[in-house]
Order: structure tokens, then sequence, then C-alpha cells
């Protein structure tokens, strides 16, 4: 690995000023840095526990990202993952599309929530679930980094929560906002309008948002189109959100609230470009141009979900909560004309023919859970209890064709979970179970042409698993904490590929191996120092799975392979935030990732994982400046480092790193808030380090600069 020296002694620098805040705390200036500054101080989260629960008594990793944090991301894009990418460090880099396959998180896929429900499916991961909603509509992103079982299937690389905002002002406040963004060329500009309502009284609450965003074509910073992504691209889209959540509290004290929440988004292109490939050789990265695509039709993301939360401060002693929820989630993929494995000679000519696949996923689920403080009457010893029900119904067609490509798969599971965690003087221990037991049920189907048409007989999967987790919290001082956790979380394989590509006689869904769960065990140590001047983290996990997932790319067909074997990820994560003065802050962060699996079945960990699944080192960082009380400006940095792996075998892999500098600028008004934003304030050419190894249609270069202003008024 060779350090980007940019990066590097900015980076140094930033740490350096972190962990000298351990010296020199000057507990007046925390009062008087922005909002985003004095929410850190107000660390909670409700992801895993269900009510609320300090952040400093949780044996592990968590990122919790502010509505500052998001609106400084979206001021500079509208890019849903890049704030992830830009602030959690074990996140990996954006893709800067809809598509965000190899996406992960410490190496594996996460679960996604918004509000609590899930925003994707283990049966069929699209890696299209990070475009679900209008940022604008969250108020803060809780992230737990690792395995999961406390939020049950999909939670191998640990959870995404995306949580809606909540007044917090009695009255009415009305924001408008409106946005236009740029990159100077005649078909590169964008605008967004959006309005928010916010009502809040003594028994009522409300949120009312709504918003339009229409993207035009991205270009690199040599003034290249970019390509169109051959899963799903953001850029030539247009994406409409509509939200709607309505609060009551009630009953004596008003310790019951009843909340009813609908959520509504469309994003889709507009079919004005089509894909032109480069040349690798010549350097000269893949393309757009003017043109309608095939005779198919437009991509999409079209997520909606409904939900019923209750929840009962003074229950038996204890805080109760209950979801009911609804979601359903269609994407459809990108027309592909000639493409091998959507050919059928009774139907076209082969490779004439062309198609496009389209996921649609059906969830019904109920989440419920009870915390009892001071069980038995034992200050400090707490339960947490719940059960969780899901019905999950996903499958795979071809859209122009009408044809089954992964048919109806039904996955239903109970899963009952209780953890115990007892505060002894300085010391939170903290232990738990989730038993997950899921059924999945597939009927018989033939394949497609490709595969032979081979005949499936239907089956059903039992999937039983115990997922312990124990852990230890450690106050060494008001300031300074260590943990040590274990625990394991369970997942689905993508059970859809394995079904499709199906290619011989005799096969039944129950003689499968590769639909397996996948069992994940999490060692992790870390040490946080959280003070009125700053905060300094750093972790390291250990992450094994026996029959493992991971990824790797056909010499042939430069298409994904799923691959069952096992699987071991090592990382060393650091944070750091220092208040330097009163105006004045940085932000540091680091990760550093190694994966390994196996060459031969049965053989040794020999294989390290490349950019399908591990993401390069990065550093990154950024300050703050509260110039007046009525402006701030931020400079922030983004650094992927260079990578060479497997050196010699077929598995090799050299990436070349690059460092991007976004900024943006805030200043108040009496007629509203103007905000600037600058992304790749350098206008630096870059190839997407998942571009730089060769796969289908992904010869992409980055966005270059592009200047974003918007405007946002509030009544």
């Amino acid at each position: 690995m060779k350090l980007n020296p940019i990066a590097a002694a900015i980076g140094a620098l930033l740490f350096a000023c972190s962990a000298a805040s351990a010296q020199t705390e000057s507990p007046a200036s925390a009062q008087n840095v922005d909002d985003a500054a004095s929410a850190s101080q107000n660390r909670v989260i409700v992801t895993g526990t269900r009510n609320a629960k300090a952040v400093d008594k949780i044996p592990g990793a968590v990122n919790v990202i502010s509505t500052a944090e998001i609106g400084t991301s979206l001021a500079i894009s509208e890019d849903a993952t890049a704030v992830l990418a830009r602030v959690v460090p074990g996140y990996s880099e954006s893709t800067q599309a809809m598509s965000n396959t190899g996406e992960t998180l410490r190496g594996r896929i996460a679960l996604r929530l918004f509000d609590g429900i899930p925003q994707t499916s283990p049966l069929r991961e699209t890696n299209r679930s990070g475009s679900f909603t209008d940022l604008g509509v969250v108020g803060r992103i809780e992230v737990i980094n690792g395995p999961s079982a406390s939020e049950g299937v999909g939670a191998a690389g640990g959870i995404i929560n995306y949580i809606s905002k909540r007044p917090t002002r009695m009255g009415n406040e009305i924001t408008l906002t409106s946005k236009i963004n740029s990159q100077f060329h005649d078909d590169s500009e964008g605008w967004k309008l959006g309005l928010e309502v916010l009502h809040k009284d003594e028994d009522l609450d409300l949120v009312f948002a709504t918003s339009e965003v229409d993207r035009g074509i991205g270009y690199d910073g040599n003034g290249r189109r970019i390509a169109m992504n051959a899963s799903g691209s953001l850029q030539d889209t247009i994406g409409r959100n509509l939200f709607l959540k309505v609060g009551h509290d009630f009953g004596a004290d008003k310790t019951q609230r009843i909340e009813l929440e609908a959520s509504k988004f469309y994003l889709n292109g507009k079919g004005r470009y089509i894909y032109q490939e480069g040349n690798r050789a010549l350097q000269l990265t893949d393309t757009s141009v003017p043109g309608r695509p095939f005779e198919g039709q437009a991509e999409f993301n079209d997520f909606r979900q409904y939900a019923l939360n209750y929840a009962n401060n003074d229950f038996w002693g204890g805080a109760l909560s209950v979801q009911a929820y609804r979601a359903s989630q269609a994407m459809r993929f990108v027309a592909e004309k000639g493409g091998a494995d959507k050919q059928d000679p009774l139907i076209a000519p082969l490779g004439t023919l062309t198609d496009q696949s389209e996921v649609n996923s059906q969830k019904r689920g109920l989440r419920t859970g009870w915390t009892r403080p001071d069980l038995a009457g034992i200050a400090g010893l707490e339960l947490r209890t719940g059960v969780d029900v899901v019905r999950d119904q996903t499958e795979q067609r071809l859209a122009l064709t009408n044809r089954t490509w992964v048919p109806p798969m039904v996955y239903t599971s109970t899963a009952p979970f209780a953890q115990l965690s007892y505060d002894i003087g300085p010391v939170t221990v903290a232990g738990g179970l989730r038993r997950e037991d899921g059924e999945l049920s597939v009927d018989s189907f033939t394949t497609t042409y490709y595969n032979k048409r081979v005949f499936v007989e239907g089956g059903k999967l039992d999937y039983q698993a115990n997922l312990p987790n124990v852990g230890a919290v450690w106050k060494i001082s008001p300031d300074w904490s260590t943990y040590v956790s274990y625990g394991k979380g369970f997942s689905l394989p993508n059970v859809g590929i394995p079904l499709r590509n199906v290619n011989k006689p005799g096969q039944t869904v129950a003689g499968i191996l590769d639909l397996q769960a996948v069992i994940v065990d999490n060692k992790e140590v870390g040490l946080n120092w959280r003070g009125r001047s700053g905060s300094f983290g750093v972790s390291a996990y250990r992450s094994y799975s026996d029959f493992g997932v991971s990824l790797s790319i056909d010499p042939v067909t430069n298409d994904f392979i799923m691959r069952r074997q096992p699987v071991l990820i090592k990382g060393l994560e650091l944070t750091g935030e220092y208040i330097l003065s009163k105006t004045l802050r940085a932000n540091a962060l680091y990760s550093r990732i190694r994966g390994k699996t196996v060459s031969v079945d049965g053989g040794p960990l020999d294989v390290q994982m490349g950019i399908a699944n591990i993401n390069p080192d990065k550093i990154g960082g950024s300050v703050l400046w509260q110039f007046s009380d009525r402006g701030n400006v931020r400079l922030g940095f983004t650094s992927l480092q260079d990578r060479e792996i497997n050196l010699g075998k077929s598995s090799q892999e050299k990436t070349k790193g690059y460092t991007l500098f976004d900024l943006n600028g805030s200043y108040h008004t009496r007629y509203g808030d103007l905000t600037l934003g600058v992304e790749n304030l350098f206008n630096k050419f870059y190839i997407l380090t998942s571009s730089q190894i060769p796969g289908f249609q992904n010869y992409t270069a980055g966005r270059g600069r592009v200047v974003s202003l918007t405007h946002s008024i509030k009544f």
C-alpha cells in the first residue's frame, strides 16, 4: 500500500489535534460551536435497542450522523450513500450511481433500514437499496458496525438505520428549499425543489415533506461524459419523494404514543443517453452519447412503505415499542440487447433479443421491544426483550418478455430475542441471545434457455440459528472508556443468484448447497475518549464466517460470481474530532480492512479479497470554520490509497488511489439561508477504484467538479 502524501499529511495533522485534545480540554469552547458539534455530545441510539440507549454503554463501534452532517452532504451532492463514504470509516467508496454494487460496511453487506424497516431483501440482494428516500426527511443515521443479531436477517456487515425527522419546536415550521447544480456543460444542469412542514403542539406532531430532483448527465475531470451505469444510474434521472408522519401523545403524563407513517419514493431514468464502451488499453473511459436506449423501458427504483407505531413508556414498569409495517420495493434494471443470459431462440434469433430484469419484493412485518430498567429491584440491571415476525416475498422477472428468471421466494421468520445489561460501578456488562427461526419456500420452476431450460423441483429450507452476543464497557474515567465484544450475525446468501444459475437436471431447491445461511462471528475491542473539546476512538475487529460469501469476477463474462467459501476479515478504524476554538473544529477518520478467502475447497486462507468486497485503506477529514453567527465554511477530503494484492495470481489486483476535496459554505440572511457546495473542488480526474478492475461495462470515471447553490427559507 502506498499512502497519498497530501492525504497522509492532512490526516496526521488532524489526528494529532484529536489526540492533543486530551491534554488541552477547553470546557468553555464546547458551548460556542455549531449544532453539529453540540449534537455529538448527546449521543444516544435506538437502532438495535428499540428504545434510546447511551452510546457509551454499548460495547461496539457506533457512528451517529447528525442532521447537520446530512445537510452538509446534501449541499455537495444528492448522492444518498456519499455521506456514509465521507463519515463512516468502514464504509466503502460510493459508486455515484443508483446501483451500489460493491458498497460494503467492513467488507460485508449491511442491512439498510428506514425507520427500522428493511430496504432490501437478502433473498435477492439487488445492490439498489441505497436510493429509497430523499435524505432531506432524514433526521439522523445510526450505523452499528459489524455483524449484529439485533435486527435479524441481513445484518452480516452491520446496520445502517435512517431515522426520519421529528418536530422539536412548538408550532408550525415550513421550509422551502430550492437548489441548482451544474458542471457548466449544456446538459449537466440539475435542480431540486422541496417543501417540508413540521407541526408540534402538546399532543400532536406532524412531518410532511415532498420533493423533486432532476439530474443532468455527469462529466469527469477531463470534460468527458460519464458512462451510464450497467445496473442503474443516478445521472439523467428524476426523483420524486412524498413522506408523511403523524404522531399523537396520550394517556397519563403523555406516556403513550401512536404514530402513522407513509413514504413513497420514485427514481426513474429519463432515457436520453446510451452507453458507449471505451478502451482500457488506450485509457479511454466508457462514456454516454445522446440517443434512446434499446427498445426497453427506463430503469427505476420504486420504494413504498407504511408503518403503524405504538409506544408506552409505562408498561409493566418498562417501555414498550411495537411496529407493524408493510413495504413494497420494485427495481428495474437497464435494458440489454444481445446479452447472452437473456437470449431465447423461441422468441427471437440469438443475439437480437432485448430484455431487462425487474425485482419485486413485498414485505410485511411486526417488530416489538420491551425494556425494563432496574429488573427485580436491582439497580442498574436492565432487560430488553421482544420478538420480530417478517414475511418477505421476492422474485425477479425478465420484464419485456414476461419470463421467470428467479421464481417467487417466500421467507418467513419468527425471531425472539432477550438482552441483559448490568451497570456495576464503572463497568457495564451485556449479553443476550436471538433465536432465528425461518423458512424459505420456493415453488418448482424452469430455468431460462441460457441455463438449458432445466426443471428445478421446489421445496422448503429451514433456517434455525442461535445468535449469542456478549460484551463489556469499562468507564475508565468520565472521558475515557474501553470495550470488548463478541457476537454472531445471520444472513442469507443472495438466494436468487444460485437459483437462476442452475443448469444441471435433477436439481432440487433443498439440495442447492449455496442456499445455506451465512453465520458470522465477530470479535472487537475499542477505546474511546469523549470530552467537551472533542472525541477520539479506535477499534479493531475480526470477522469470520466458515461458509461465507465473497464476490469475484469471471474473466470470460466479466460478471460477478458468488463463492461460498470461508471468509476472514480484519480491520482497524480510527475517528477523531477536536474543537480547536469557539469557531474552529476538525474531524478525521482512518480505515484499514483486510479480507482473505480460499483458492481451493478445504485449502488455507491464501487469497486476499479485492475491490468487489474490500475497500482500500481510507483517510478522511474536514475543518469547519464558523466565521460569524451567520455563516460557516467547511473544507473536507476523502482519500483512497493505492493497493496491490494477489500479485502473480489470477486474482491479482492493482488499483491506484485518489484524493478528493469538497467545499461548502452557508450564510444566513433575512431572506433565507444560502449554501454553496463544490464537489471535487480541484476538478480531479480519477477512475473509480471499483472500475479499475475489468468488469461488465464498468470502466467508469468519477464526477468532476460540481457546483451547487441551495436556498432554504423557513416560515
